[in-house]
């Protein structure tokens, strides 16, 4: 009898990340869910989760920024059921940070999120990705390519872990697939600002599918790319709508 598939998804006590879990605990995965600042939201995640199938999911915090935690939280996620089948690399900040005004502060708190965390992540899993052939997937955005106005530290966290995407892929094969999913207009951001009707138009005007898409349309990209790829790696797969076509 085959063993239970277990998954890492950082940032899944809500939005992208808690749907993406949700995902892999239905095709029988069991989960753990990373969270920062989350708690309730993550352990009504976890709750939920072993209701339908007892010990199938817990919660670990952990500061993304901070290399000691990310050691600590693989270490954890690994001996929790002594292995580990797929990485999902879904948390990061996101916030304008113009070059005039950005600080030294800002670099570090996007860079090390988006780019270092992932990358300290993979190194503390890979001998369990190793052993169980396993995957990685990695959360990107489509101004990872045609970056977004005042965003030049975002977007360039998310090119270089498009970058690392493709690299792992060469390197971490064959027994560690790894690929990334770029979502185009999902969710609206949830940072307390108000988005400006204009803009999401404007957006929405350019995007041929003409709607945004939900966080199941993220979900099944990461599931599939985890679960029915088996020959697929090295690939980012926009999920978008058509946006990055009018870009």
């Amino acid at each position: 009898m085959t063993e239970t598939p277990v998954a890492l998804v950082t940032g899944a006590a809500h939005r992208l990340g808690a749907a993406t879990a949700s995902r892999l605990h239905q095709r029988g995965w069991r989960v753990i869910i990373h969270y920062r600042s989350r708690p309730q939201q993550a352990k009504a995640l976890v709750e939920r989760f072993n209701q339908a199938r007892p010990g199938s999911a817990i919660a670990l915090a952990a500061d993304l920024s901070q290399a000691n935690d990310i050691k600590q939280l693989a270490q954890a996620a690994i001996a929790r059921w002594g292995r580990l089948d797929g990485l999902v690399n879904n948390a990061s900040l996101f916030y304008p940070t113009p070059t005039a005004t950005a600080s030294t502060e800002d670099w570090d708190a996007i860079l090390n999120t988006n780019l270092r965390a992932p990358f300290l992540l993979v190194q503390q899993c890979l001998n369990a990705l190793q052993q169980s052939n396993g995957a990685i997937v990695n959360l990107l955005d489509i101004y990872h390519q045609r970056p977004l106005a005042n965003h030049p530290l975002y977007c360039a966290s998310k090119a270089g872990l498009a970058s690392l995407t493709q690299a792992w892929a060469r390197d971490l094969a064959p027994n560690v697939r790894v690929n990334g999913v770029s979502p185009g207009a999902i969710l609206w951001p949830d940072n307390g600002e108000a988005i400006d009707p204009d803009y999401q138009q404007a957006i929405l005007a350019k995007t041929p599918l003409c709607r945004t898409g939900t966080p199941d349309d993220i979900a099944g990209a990461v599931a599939f790319l985890l679960c029915d790829a088996p020959f697929v790696t090295g690939q980012i797969l926009a999920v978008d709508g058509g946006r990055s076509l009018n870009m």
